[in-house]
């Protein structure tokens, strides 16, 4: 009996321990002249990600007004490391339908208009 709880206890926090491929701390790729990281984690059944700091091309960190804002929206898993949902472009504080592609500690994100006609996309590194 003592084994069955060891193993049982061993098992849950083995599960509690594996996150998701697309939580955790990302690097955005630069986009007019700056650059953020973004905190990825759950909300509802999907995954959201928040601007936690930001800083321009040289690497100096500073207080753009998009801290804090969320730009990864409502990412709901797909399977096989893709996710889709929308996107923010703090660029032009538009919100676009995106799509995400996780593969190890890269990710590519893309947002789209005109059903998918007009995309853009980015390579983010994740940090943590």
């Amino acid at each position: 009996m003592r084994k069955f709880i060891l193993a049982a206890v061993f098992g849950l926090a083995a599960g509690a321990a594996s996150a998701d491929p697309i939580e955790g701390l990302w690097q955005t790729q630069p986009d007019e002249g700056a650059f953020a990281y973004v905190q990825i984690g759950p909300c509802g059944g999907a995954f959201c990600g928040t601007i936690t700091r930001t800083f321009r091309d040289g690497g100096q960190e500073f207080q753009s007004p998009n801290i804090g804002k969320q730009i990864v929206i409502d990412m709901a898993p797909q399977g096989g490391g893709e996710y889709r949902g929308r996107v923010l472009r703090p660029a032009d504080d538009k919100i676009y339908s995106g799509k995400a592609s996780v593969n190890g500690n890269r990710m590519s994100l893309s947002g789209c208009v005109a059903g998918g006609l007009i995309c853009k996309s980015q390579a983010w590194a994740k940090l943590q």
